[in-house]
């Protein structure tokens, strides 16, 4: 069976988990990339093609010229709606592209929440026409890129001067891009894990994330969360249902305060940062597996079997200054004590970068598995206690 992967940049999750899961069912897997050189360096015993993925027609193209697909898939944050179109024209199992489109574009995403009713949050879209110094947002607020990922450009401002500065700096670096200024929203950070098949909804459990300190929003640690109270479940559902999320698998975050929930950001597709690798570890099911499958059009089964006695935890170091990474700890596998855990470099000794206030400060990610919390925690802490990163000017 003829599977189209459409991917930009190489990550964790398609090369440790989506192809892997690929071979395993029998799938004759196409890389459909932008970057074909990076994922032919990754993976070379994979077909990989050039393609301008972030155009639809595109794809269409190509995956017509190539011969009919079996299945159209990404789990790039950035090809959600191209799949999905592509799916469609195929006649081929897949996302909504309307629903892919409200997650992907965070000011359609409140417009549709604020019009439904589901979650109404102050929000405004700064494009070339916008007079920002005009705005009056409840301060403090948060600007961030209408379609960015990661973090990258969020920024929290608290009055109208920084609002102006902020949005000046942010398009300066993002020619032409559209932002969106929404009130800042208090509570604790959380993610919902989900996997469905259009027909049934998995809650695979979730995490809670601890933040870098203001103005930025930097992800530090993730805490596994098996379970959520119903209340708080049903209110995180409710707004998925009116995003018309809920097929294939999807990472929503969202802040509770008092026991209200609202929404941060809907990212349509599995959890990323290796938390979809510990996940699969951490559940014991094959979920990248049943990932794929639903975009062959099996059915979900309505049990997937998953342990629920299971506890775990991720750290990211961070480099906090710009500079070359001179010094740093290389992969290692440990188990002792009931606790599993796995350090894996995200920065090559020699690589030189600034400081970006997102994801790509990583310089490697801890994950750890086990049946106790605190001892989960111990081993996390006294793994980076014992290691240095140096990076030098």
């Amino acid at each position: 069976m003829r599977m189209y992967l459409l991917a930009r940049n190489p990550t964790d999750s398609v090369t440790e988990g989506f192809l892997p899961a690929a071979a395993r069912l029998g799938l004759d897997p196409t890389v459909l990339t932008d970057q074909p050189e990076a994922h032919r360096h990754v993976y070379p015993d994979v077909e990989v093609l050039e393609c301008d993925v972030r155009d639809f027609r595109a794809v269409v193209s190509r995956v017509s010229a190539l011969g009919r697909p079996d299945a159209v898939f990404t789990n790039s944050d950035h090809l959600q709606t191209q799949a999905a179109l592509a799916a469609a024209y195929f006649g081929l199992p897949g996302k909504d592209w309307r629903a892919a489109l409200r997650t992907k574009d965070k000011a359609e995403m409140r417009r549709r929440l604020a019009s439904t009713g589901a979650d109404p949050v102050w929000s405004a879209e700064i494009t070339d026409r916008t007079d920002v110094a005009a705005l009056d947002p409840p301060y403090p607020c948060v600007v961030k890129p209408r379609e960015g990922v990661a973090s990258e450009d969020v920024v929290l401002v608290g009055d109208r001067e920084e609002l102006v500065a902020r949005c000046a700096e942010i398009r300066r670096r993002r020619p032409g891009a559209a932002l969106v200024v929404e009130e800042y929203l208090p509570g604790e950070l959380h993610t919902l894990e989900t996997l469905g098949d259009g027909r049934v909804r998995h809650v695979l459990g979730g995490f809670h994330t601890v933040l870098s300190p203001p103005p930025y929003f930097v992800e530090e640690r993730l805490t596994f969360v098996p379970s959520r109270p119903e209340p708080v479940l049903a209110q995180v559902l409710s707004r998925l249902d009116a995003l018309g999320v809920g097929f294939g698998a999807c990472h929503t975050e969202f802040v509770l305060h008092e026991g209200r929930v609202r929404l941060v950001e809907v990212n349509y597709r599995a959890i990323g940062d290796q938390c979809d690798l510990l996940l699969a570890q951490l559940l014991g099911i094959p979920l990248f597996e049943h990932i794929l499958r639903t975009h062959l059009g099996e059915p979900l089964p309505a049990d997937l079997g998953a342990r629920r006695d299971g506890v775990a935890r991720l750290d990211y170091p961070c480099a906090g200054t710009a500079g070359t990474l001179t010094a740093a700890p290389g992969a290692v596998d440990l188990a002792a004590g009931g606790v599993r855990l796995s350090y894996r470099p995200l920065r090559a000794i020699g690589e030189r970068h600034e400081v970006y206030r997102t994801n790509r400060d990583f310089l490697g990610v801890v994950r750890a598995v086990g049946t106790d919390q605190e001892a989960v925690d111990r081993a996390v802490t006294g793994f980076l206690a014992g290691q240095r990163w140096v990076i030098r000017p």
